[in-house]
């Protein structure tokens, strides 16, 4: 792997020595779509630091509910066009016809399903692939169509790969792409998220809080922090629980409260502003999550610019976005009972304040190393490196 530059590189002297002024960039979804994650933020916060760079970016995904086909954001282009499904067909085609413009670099995201980059692109390309989806594929589709995704993901697609560059956001992560999906080890780059410097400590609860943060589908989990939560609150008995982010797992997540008796102590308010969210952080004790799947896990960090510690489940990402002991507690994420587990790790931190003064500041210190600026440098030396190397017949 390259040597990253520093922080103090210029994106757009680096773009410039490679010959990249025009980037497209390929995603299943867009940051307005209803189900946004971590990998729609990711996206957009390098590409508006491209942009801010002078480059002409053009960003194409799936249609976005009530959103228009095509705006501009942040200094980059962002057409949105085709379903789910046909995105992928469609937005290749687009590139083949030269209907989203010329360009002189690509990035693909391979989120799930890729767009087979590899067979038809021309040019300078990397690949973003910020964790192996693996079992959960089981957990978003019918049997048939979760054995075709594993197929194709595990299989199908890694030989096309072998010889792309491949970029993911965590050591883990990256340690788990290479046991599952073998590709050559020199061609994959770790570069970590950033950390927008809004996201900044202040007030907490003048009681437990926990907060959660992500969409409700069934690799989240949260029905299992619900239950974890419970059981904290046999020690914590004044515990409250906020979770943040919409999904179609919404009806199963009321349901797990109703079972729990959480009426009064959990809230759920959907997707919330920016400012709403750093409150959340700021005034929470805990972040939590008891995810199974996660290329790093933003709110982690972002939660920990805030100075609050979190107690997660110990799967890649997670366990280089926090450090165990330090800026957090790791819990072992298999079995039935991991609700009690993440419950007991809850109680223990919220139950000793001295420690959790010390996993507050040390949360704040660790999360200060991390910057967009940063991010979208390294991504764009890695870019440029694509861009100087001998094209494979």
């Amino acid at each position: 792997m390259p040597e990253h530059p520093t922080t103090d590189a210029k994106i757009g002297d680096l773009a410039a020595a490679a010959g990249i002024r025009r980037i497209h960039v390929l995603a299943w979804r867009d940051l307005d779509d209803v189900e946004a994650g971590g990998s729609e933020l990711h996206a957009h916060e390098v590409c508006r630091e491209w942009a801010a760079a002078g480059l002409e970016v053009t960003c194409r995904t799936s249609f976005a509910q009530g959103h228009p086909p095509e705006i501009m954001r942040d200094g980059y282009r962002v057409l949105r066009k085709a379903g789910r499904y046909l995105v992928f067909p469609r937005s290749v085609a687009a590139e083949l016809a030269g209907r989203n413009g010329e360009r002189d670099a690509l990035v693909e995201i391979w989120n799930g399903m890729p767009f087979l980059s590899p067979i038809w692109a021309r040019g300078p390309r990397i690949t973003f692939l910020h964790h192996v989806h693996g079992e959960m594929w089981k957990m978003v589709l019918p049997p048939r169509l979760a054995k075709m995704g594993d197929l194709l993901e595990r299989r199908l697609a890694p030989p096309l790969y072998r010889h792309s560059r491949i970029v993911t956001l965590s050591e883990s992560s990256r340690d788990d792409m290479l046991a599952q999906l073998r590709p050559r080890p020199e061609r994959v780059d770790v570069v970590p998220p950033g950390i927008d410097p809004k996201f900044s400590p202040g007030p907490e609860s003048p009681t437990p809080l926990v907060v959660a943060v992500g969409r409700l589908v069934p690799s989240k989990h949260v029905d299992r922090l619900v239950r974890a939560v419970a059981h904290a609150r046999r020690t914590v008995p004044d515990l409250r629980l906020v979770v943040v982010g919409e999904g179609y797992e919404r009806l199963h997540v009321e349901a797990t409260v109703e079972d729990v008796g959480g009426e009064a102590w959990v809230d759920l308010p959907g997707r919330v502003s920016d400012e709403e969210l750093i409150e959340l952080y700021r005034r929470a004790w805990l972040l939590a999550s008891a995810s199974s799947h996660e290329g790093w896990g933003m709110s982690i960090t972002e939660a920990a610019a805030c100075a609050t510690p979190a107690v997660v489940t110990d799967i890649p990402g997670h366990r280089d976005a926090v450090v165990d002991g330090a800026t957090g507690t790791l819990v072992a994420a298999e079995g039935d009972a991991l609700p009690e587990r993440l419950g007991d790790a809850m109680a223990d931190v919220l139950a000793d304040p001295a420690r959790r003064r010390r996993m507050s500041d040390a949360a704040a210190e660790h999360a200060a190393g991390f910057t967009w600026r940063s991010t979208a440098t390294q991504l764009m030396a890695i870019l440029a490196d694509e861009a100087g190397r001998p094209r494979r017949s």
